[in-house]
């Protein structure tokens, strides 16, 4: 096990140490067989065209954010919320699918969630995030590592899921994974340029509309938004559109691979949007509706997860 880790961007997330080459195709742990979508309660989006992007100076351009650009796009279904707990697993339940932290035997963990006497930390080196720790045994459905259980969290998004597994899932489903273009005209809501989901104010009426860190990062989260981790997928307020949780809570992978004009830290590396609850105005300001991140397709943290589209 090399101890190379890697950080793609501040805070957002972490990535694998390179194993073997990383192909396009896709694994397959189980026994999928792709089924025809359902599209019960998916939120039908109207087709048409949209300014992607922003020229805000809160951005980082170094991400891509920018410069504001026009896109046309046809009408398709999306899952109103990320894939759940529960959702997953019925997906492993039918198919015996494993995922690859499971094959790698661990993922990264969030410092604070890590009860240090109960489970294995492996070596790692991450200077510019030192708060994700490699925990022995961190699975989808055993978030902190050896112990920790989602019993109490099957409304919650699943996680520590990679962009493979999340492929995976989508097959399983029917569907499949958002385009960054799709993904961000969905979670704009129809709004035009606005800095979130919901307008330009972060807190409406002194209200939270998105699960994000509050406090000083990474040392405390006052938690006023009512949650540390994950939080439900049906928490706060959704988009004019009906989507959930398009900001903050877990980051969402998309379909496209980062362009070399972003500077990827591997060609491979895949696009996710949406911050998550680690992200802070101070640190990681990437909750914003325009904001981009990017991880290699076999990596897993507890703060990357997925919904899934159909056309």
């Amino acid at each position: 096990m090399t101890n190379e880790y890697r950080s793609p961007s501040p805070c957002c997330s972490a990535s694998r140490p390179p194993n073997n080459e990383i192909t396009e195709i896709e694994p397959v742990h189980g026994n999928i067989q792709a089924k025809q979508a359902d599209k019960t309660g998916m939120v039908f989006i109207p087709g048409g065209s949209f300014l992607m992007g922003t020229n805000d100076k809160e951005g980082f351009p170094a991400d891509g954010e920018g410069p504001v650009r026009e896109k046309t796009i046809d009408s398709f279904y999306i899952d109103p919320f990320a894939v759940t707990n529960a959702d997953f697993s019925r997906f492993v339940e039918e198919t015996g699918y494993t995922t690859e932290a499971e094959e790698f035997q661990w993922s990264f963990v969030f410092y604070q969630f890590v009860h240090r006497k109960k489970v294995e930390i492996l070596n790692a080196n991450l200077p510019e995030t030192p708060w994700w720790l490699p925990v022995k045994d961190a699975y989808w459905y055993a978030p902190e590592g050896k112990g920790s259980d989602i019993s109490e969290r099957m409304n919650h998004p699943v996680v520590h899921v990679s962009f493979n597994d999340a492929l995976a899932y989508c097959r399983w489903a029917g569907k499949r994974l958002p385009t960054e273009v799709e993904w961000e005209y969905a979670a704009r809501g129809g709004l035009i340029q606005k800095k979130y989901p919901w307008g330009d104010e972060l807190h409406p009426h002194g209200q939270h509309y998105c699960n994000i860190w509050q406090g000083a990062f990474p040392t405390e989260n006052e938690g006023r938004d009512g949650y540390m981790g994950t939080a439900p997928v049906d928490a706060f307020y959704p988009n004019t559109f009906g989507l959930y949780n398009v900001s903050g809570n877990v980051w969402e992978w998309c379909s496209d691979v980062v362009q070399q004009n972003w500077q990827p830290h591997t060609e491979t590396s895949r696009v996710i949007r949406g911050g998550s609850y680690l992200c802070h105005h101070s640190y990681c300001n990437r909750y914003r509706v325009a904001a981009r991140s990017s991880n290699t397709p076999d990596s897993s943290t507890g703060n990357m997860g997925f919904r899934c589209v159909t056309s």
